[in-house]
C-alpha cells in the first residue's frame, strides 16, 4: 500500500477493530495507570485538596487530582504515532475499547487500595493511610460502593479520552481548552477577588463565584462557552494575524514590536495601580525569581553552562547588602544608602562571578554541574558558620535591613508591594535589554558557539575561557541585584533562605520557559512561581504549597521526554535540540522535489 509523501497528507485506512489491541500495552499502561492513583492517593494529595473547591458543589481539586489521570491515560494509549508518509487508521471502536480497558485497570487498582483501607491498617509507615483518606475515595458511604463508583468513573473517563480521538481537531481542541479553562479560573480565584475590587467588578465576581468558594455551575458554563467559542471562531482568526505579522517586512516587525513594548510598559506601570496588596506581593515575588531567571538563562540557556550554585550570587546580594546597609550588622556597619551600596554589590557580585567560575571553567558537562553545586553550598555554610559570623551574624542572619531608597525621594519596604514590584519591574527590564542586546553581540554569539559545541568554537578562534567567565560574571550581576531587593524587600537575611532548592526551582524555570528565549523565561517564571510558588514563596494555588516540589519534579521530567525546548522555544535552541528531525524533514523534502523534477510519484510503502 502507498502513501504520498505529501506536505500534511497521509493516506487513511479502515479503522481496525475493538478487540484487535496491543494487549501488553493496555496492561502496562492500566498498570501504570493503578499505581499513579494509588500513590497521589497516598501522599495525601486528594484529602488535603478537597476543601479547595473547583465547581461548587460538584466537584473539588480533591477529586479532580485523581479524576484527569483516567482521561490522559486514555488518551495517551489511544493515541497512533504516524509517521512522515506512512499510513494512518480510521478512528473507531479501537481506540474507545483500549481507553475503557486502561481505565478499569486503574480503576481496579483503587478499588483494591479502598479494600485495603478498610481491611488493612498501614498507618505506621503510610502517614496517609486512614479514615479520611477511606471516607474520601468512599463518598462516605460503604466500601463495596466506593469500589464500583470508582470502576465506573475510571472505566468511562478512559472511555472518554479514547473518544477525544473520534471527534474532529477543534471538537477536541475546544473540549479540552474549556476544561483547562475552567480549573484556570477556579484556581486563579483570589487573584480574579482581588482584581474586581480594582476594577469595580465585584458584581461580575459573585455571578461566577460562590461565597464559600468556587465557580458556580452557571460561571462553570459561562468560562467553558467562551473558552471553546474562543477555539471556534477565535483561533483561526490570532492565527492569521500572526501570519501577518511574520510576514512583515523587517522595519514594519520592528515598529509593531517596539508598540507591543510601549503597551507592555504602560499596562505593567498602570494595572499594579488596580490590584490589590494580595496580586502585587504575587506579582513582585514572580518578578523576584524571574531576575533570577534571566541571569540563569544567560549561564545555562545561552552559554550551556549547568551551574547548579546559582543561588551563591543571590546570596552575595543580599548578604552584601545587609552588611552594608543594617544598622544591626554584626561586624561591618556602614549604613549606607541602598543605592550606594548596590554599586558594591555589582563589584562583589564581579568579584563572585570570577572566584567560583576562574576554578571551573575547564570542567565540562556532569563535572562541571557537580563543582558549581559544591560552590553553592560552601558560600551557604560559611555564611552560616561561627568563623564567618561576626560579619554575616552565622545562623542569627542579620536584620533590621532598611527598604531601598531611591534618590531620597521614595523608600520601598515589602509592607508596600506596589513599591517593590515597581522596583523589581524596572531591574527586570534592565536585564530583559541587557539579555537581548548580550544575544545579538559578537559576545552572545560566542556564547551560542560553545553552547553548541566548546571544542569547533575554540578551534575557530573563541577564547571560551574568557566567554565562559564572562557569562558567569553577567550572570551573577543580574542575580545580586535580585538579592538586594529581597534583602531590602524581607528587611533580614538568613541563610535558610539561600537554599541549594532555589537553584533547582530557577533551572526549571528557565527549562519550562524555554531555555534560550527571554519571552520563555518570563512564560515560566510566570507559570510556575504565579501559580505554585517559590520554596518559601506562595503562588495562587497555596493549597498546593506541600506537594509543589512533586509537581516540579514531574513537569521537568515530561518535559524533557515531550518538549525540551520549552514552552516558547528559542529556534536555533529547537534546531539543536531536534536535528535529527530536521533532517529527516529535509530528506523527505528533498526526495519530493527530486521525485517531482522526474514526473514521478515519491511514495512509500507502508
Amino acid at each position: 500500500m502507498t502513501a504520498h509523501l505529501e506536505s500534511g497528507t497521509h493516506e487513511v485506512i479502515p479503522a481496525r477493530g475493538g478487540l484487535d489491541q496491543n494487549w501488553r500495552k493496555l496492561l502496562r499502561y492500566g498498570g501504570l495507570l493503578a499505581l499513579v492513583l494509588v500513590f497521589v492517593s497516598l501522599i495525601g494529595m486528594p484529602v488535603k485538596l478537597d476543601s479547595r473547591i473547583v465547581v461548587e458543589p460538584y466537584i473539588s481539586m480533591g477529586y479532580l487530582s485523581l479524576l484527569w489521570l483516567p482521561a490522559l491515560l486514555g488518551y495517551t494509549v489511544s493515541a497512533e504515532k504516524v509517521l512522515e508518509g506512512m499510513a494512518s487508521h480510521a478512528r473507531g471502536a479501537h481506540e474507545l475499547v483500549a481507553g475503557a480497558i486502561v481505565g478499569l485497570v486503574g480503576g481496579a487498582g483503587l478499588a483494591l487500595l479502598i479494600w485495603g483501607l478498610d481491611t488493612r491498617d498501614l498507618s505506621d509507615p503510610l502517614v496517609n493511610w486512614g479514615d479520611n483518606l477511606l471516607g474520601l475515595l468512599t463518598f462516605n458511604e460503604t466500601v463495596g460502593y466506593g469500589m464500583l463508583v470508582w470502576l465506573g468513573i475510571s472505566t468511562g473517563l478512559g472511555l472518554l479520552g479514547g473518544l477525544l480521538h473520534l471527534l474532529p481537531r477543534t471538537a477536541t481542541r475546544a473540549v479540552l481548552t474549556a476544561l483547562l479553562a475552567v480549573f484556570l479560573v477556579s484556581a486563579l480565584e483570589s487573584a480574579l477577588d482581588d482584581i474586581s475590587e480594582g476594577f469595580r467588578l465585584e458584581w461580575l465576581f459573585e455571578w461566577l463565584f460562590e461565597a464559600r468558594g468556587g465557580l458556580t455551575p452557571k460561571g462553570a458554563i459561562a468560562v467553558a462557552v467562551v473558552a471553546a467559542g474562543y477555539v471556534v471562531f477565535g483561533r483561526s482568526r490570532a492565527k492569521a494575524v500572526r501570519q501577518r505579522y511574520d510576514a512583515m517586512p523587517t522595519v514594519e516587525r520592528t515598529r509593531a514590536n517596539a508598540a507591543l513594548l510601549v503597551l507592555a510598559g504602560v499596562a505593567v506601570v498602570v494595572l499594579p495601580m488596580f490590584l490589590g496588596k494580595l496580586t502585587n506581593e504575587l506579582l513582585a515575588n514572580v518578578g523576584l525569581f524571574l531576575l533570577l531567571a534571566l541571569g540563569l538563562n544567560i549561564v545555562v540557556g545561552l552559554a550551556g553552562i549547568l551551574d547548579l550554585g546559582y543561588v551563591a550570587f543571590f546570596a552575595v546580594g543580599g548578604y552584601t547588602t545587609a552588611i552594608l546597609t543594617s544598622p544591626q550588622s554584626p561586624g561591618l556597619s556602614p549604613e549606607l544608602p541602598w543605592l550606594v551600596a548596590l554599586v558594591v554589590v555589582i563589584g562583589m557580585a564581579t568579584l563572585a562571578g570570577l572566584f567560583i567560575g576562574a576554578p571551573v571553567i575547564r570542567m565540562r558537562g556532569d563535572y562541571l554541574a557537580i563543582v558549581t553545586l559544591g560552590f553553592g553550598e560552601i558560600i551557604r555554610l560559611t555564611v552560616r558558620s561561627d568563623w564567618a559570623s561576626g560579619l554575616t551574624g552565622g545562623a542569627q542572619g542579620i536584620t533590621g535591613i532598611p527598604g531601598a531608597g531611591i534618590f531620597g525621594v521614595a523608600e520601598v519596604r515589602g509592607i508596600d508591594p506596589q513599591a517593590v514590584f515597581y522596583l523589581v519591574a524596572f531591574f527586570c527590564a534592565v536585564a530583559i535589554y541587557v539579555s537581548w542586546r548580550l544575544e545579538r553581540s559578537r559576545l552572545g554569539r560566542a556564547w551560542m558557539a560553545v553552547r553548541e559545541d566548546e571544542s569547533v568554537a575554540e578551534a575557530m578562534g573563541i577564547n571560551t575561557v574568557n566567554v565562559k567567565l564572562m557569562a558567569f560574571v553577567v550572570g551573577a550581576i543580574l542575580a545580586s541585584f535580585s538579592g538586594a531587593i529581597f534583602a531590602a524587600k524581607v528587611g533580614s537575611v538568613f541563610e535558610s533562605s539561600f537554599k541549594i532548592l532555589v537553584s533547582i526551582v530557577i533551572l526549571v524555570v528557565v527549562i519550562v520557559g524555554g531555555m534560550g528565549r527571554i519571552a520563555g523565561v518570563i512564560a515560566g517564571a510566570v507559570v510556575l512561581i504565579g501559580v505554585l510558588g517559590g520554596p518559601n514563596q506562595p503562588g495562587l494555588l497555596a493549597e498546593f504549597s506541600e506537594f509543589k516540589l512533586l509537581i516540579y519534579g514531574a513537569l521537568l521530567v515530561w518535559m524533557m521526554l515531550k518538549r525540551p525546548e520549552g514552552l516558547i522555544p528559542n529556534v536555533r535552541r529547537s534546531r539543536e535540540l531536534h536535528q535529527e528531525e530536521f533532517l529527516q524533514d529535509a530528506w523527505l523534502r528533498g526526495q519530493v522535489d527530486a521525485d517531482e523534477e522526474g514526473n514521478t510519484t515519491g511514495g512509500a510503502t507502508a
